[in-house]
C-alpha cells in the first residue's frame, strides 16, 4: 500500500514538472544586443525618419502548448532615442515630444496573446508613454529557436505596430506634417531561456 502511494505521489509530482517546464522564461539578450526596438515616422511626407531606443530590459514567458500564456514586459530609457542626428535627438527628448525630464520611461505590458499559427500571432498590452496608457497590438512572428554556441538555448522573434502620436500628448508632432501623427514601432527580441 505504502509503494502504490509512494508511486502515485511520484508520478503527479513528475506530471507537475513536466506541466511547469512547458512554460519557458527569457530575458532579453541585452548584454550581446541581440535585441532591437526601433521606429520609423514619414518626414513632412518626404521620406522616412528611421531611429532606435538604445537602452531598455524586458522578459517574456513562451508556453508552446498553451500559447494563450505567452507574456512579455520591457521598460525603454526613453533617453536613449537615436535618430542619428544629436540636435534632433535634443528636440524629440523636450517638452514638445517625449518629455524626458517628466516622463523619462516608457512600458509595455502584455494582457493577452492569440496565436494565429504557423508561428505568428497578435500580442495585445498596455503601453504607457509621457502618463499616458493605452491598449496597443503586435503583430508578432516567432523568428526561430534552439541551442547557441555557449551552452544556452535562445528564441526570437518580431512584431510591429503603429502608435498616434496624439494619443500620447505630442502636439507639436504636427509640426513635421499630418503624416508624422503615425509612428510605426518595430521590435526584434532575441531572448536568453533562464
Amino acid at each position: 500500500m505504502k509503494l502504490k502511494y509512494l508511486l502515485t505521489s511520484l508520478i503527479l509530482a513528475l506530471g507537475i514538472t513536466t506541466s511547469a517546464q512547458a512554460t519557458e522564461n527569457y530575458a532579453f539578450d541585452i548584454k550581446g544586443q541581440h535585441a532591437f526596438i526601433q521606429f520609423k515616422v514619414k518626414h513632412l511626407g518626404y521620406s522616412w525618419l528611421i531611429g532606435n531606443f538604445n537602452t531598455f530590459t524586458g522578459s517574456y514567458t513562451y508556453d508552446e502548448k498553451n500559447p494563450a500564456n505567452n507574456s512579455v514586459t520591457t521598460e525603454i530609457d526613453v533617453a536613449s532615442i537615436d535618430s542619428n542626428h544629436a540636435e534632433r535627438d535634443k528636440h524629440l527628448r523636450s517638452a514638445d515630444f517625449f518629455d524626458v525630464a517628466k516622463f523619462p520611461k516608457a512600458s509595455f505590458t502584455s494582457t493577452s496573446f492569440e496565436d494565429k499559427g504557423n508561428g505568428k500571432g497578435l500580442l495585445k498590452g498596455k503601453f504607457t508613454l509621457r502618463g499616458v496608457s493605452k491598449e496597443i497590438t503586435f503583430i508578432v512572428t516567432q523568428i526561430g529557436a534552439g541551442k547557441d554556441p555557449w551552452g544556452g538555448f535562445r528564441r526570437g522573434f518580431e512584431g510591429s505596430t503603429t502608435l498616434h502620436l496624439s494619443d500620447y500628448n505630442m502636439k507639436k508632432a504636427g509640426m513635421l506634417g499630418p503624416v508624422a501623427e503615425n509612428v510605426e514601432l518595430f521590435f526584434s527580441i532575441e531572448g536568453v531561456r533562464q
